[in-house]
């Protein structure tokens, strides 16, 4: 790698990890603050708030890459064309390609890092999220039994609860079920335990009454108990055995039979072919945006006001590649055999920077003088 080869490709990357970390952390910012308030709301502590943020971090770098790339590129080309650097290289005898090399050794190190978080990362981050939020559903006592407070965890069911001891136990409970319109029933107990089942979650109540109010016949009858059982799996969403979704497995496991997942199956066999190939093509997308950065300024001219021109340009243009690459997947998803359309984005993007690329190496032509007339 020749001298400008290394210092291009060094300013390129100092301004791309700006980019980025500057990026990332507006997203993570925008998304923790809605699972801020979810998860601290659902009564876990701070500690899993942290832990649900940092699995998130993952899809969040993935996202910025390509624009954090283009970012760096538009920037780094700008800053040399108003130094003249640029100039003075190309009247060295350098052409537009040659230039464009240290642009593709950062384009592909971008998508370097790319497919290693879409093959790898980012599915395990899912995976583990996914376990998580099936450990934080499960705990009950953390999510709904909070006491001092009127709960109403489903549509029709009202939970009070005064008090909490340290060993789970739940005192003064009070449960009212309107879901039946044939019947109301309002359970009080002095004391109540959660217990888990085969089933799902279960509410055992001890020394208590139950009232059953008919609405039809306006008939009111209660009973009392020494002990009584209240299905909650039936009221609160819990998590259910499923099958892994492709995004959570790594590429690896896809293609391996313990995967979890058949291909032959016709009902996981296209999510799985758009999970694979979109992780083969999103990463070409950081390329194709670092080449279209670079040589969409290469066109214009040395000016002291800028290539504002160019840059608007240049926005326009990765805004085509992405509306290309989004509404290819978009067919993808209704019909997984057009899957090469996932594709189109990196290739209209990496063949707009060579024609750009050729295009600002051409001789520009200048208006003739008129003839003087005698």
């Amino acid at each position: 790698m020749s001298r400008f080869d290394r210092y291009l490709l060094s300013q390129l990357l100092a301004l791309f990890g700006f980019f980025a970390l500057v990026m990332v952390a507006v997203y993570w910012i925008n998304r923790a603050v809605g699972l801020f308030d979810k998860l601290l709301g659902d009564g876990q502590t701070a500690l899993v708030f942290l832990e649900f943020s940092l699995l998130l971090l993952p899809n969040a770098i993935r996202l910025v890459l390509p624009v954090a790339a283009f970012a760096a590129a538009v920037y780094v080309t700008n800053r040399l064309m108003q130094e003249s650097e640029l100039v003075v290289m190309q009247a060295t005898g350098f052409s537009a390609f040659r230039l464009a090399r240290p642009v593709f050794y950062f384009g592909v190190v971008v998508t370097v890092l790319h497919l290693v978080l879409v093959h790898l990362l980012v599915p395990w981050s899912y995976a583990m999220l996914n376990a998580r939020q099936q450990d934080v559903s499960q705990d009950m006592t953390a999510r709904y039994m909070n006491a001092g407070q009127f709960m109403h965890p489903a549509t029709g069911v009202t939970l009070y609860i005064r008090d909490i001891t340290a060993e789970g136990e739940l005192l003064d409970l009070f449960l009212s079920d309107n879901r039946n319109k044939e019947a109301s029933v309002v359970y009080n107990a002095s004391r109540a335990l959660i217990v888990r089942s085969d089933t799902g979650p279960r509410l055992l109540m001890l020394d208590g009454t139950s009232q059953r109010l008919a609405i039809t016949s306006n008939r009111l009858s209660i009973t009392r108990f020494s002990d009584a059982t209240y299905d909650l799996g039936k009221i609160i969403e819990t998590a259910r055995a499923r099958l892994p979704h492709p995004r959570e497995l790594t590429t690896l496991a896809l293609f391996s039979t313990n995967g979890g997942l058949d291909w032959t199956d016709p009902r996981t066999a296209p999510a799985v072919t758009l999970e694979v190939h979109s992780r083969i093509s999103q990463p070409l997308l950081a390329l194709a945006a670092a080449m279209l950065g670079f040589s969409s300024l290469l066109i214009g001219a040395f000016s002291r006001f800028g290539l504002w021109r160019q840059i608007i340009g240049a926005v326009l243009g990765l805004i085509l590649v992405q509306l290309v690459s989004t509404t290819a997947t978009s067919a993808t998803l209704l019909d997984a055999s057009l899957w090469p359309a996932l594709y189109l984005g990196p290739l209209l993007g990496c063949g707009l920077a060579c024609g750009l690329l050729w295009l600002s190496q051409r001789p520009r032509r200048r208006p003739g003088r008129r003839a003087a007339w005698s």
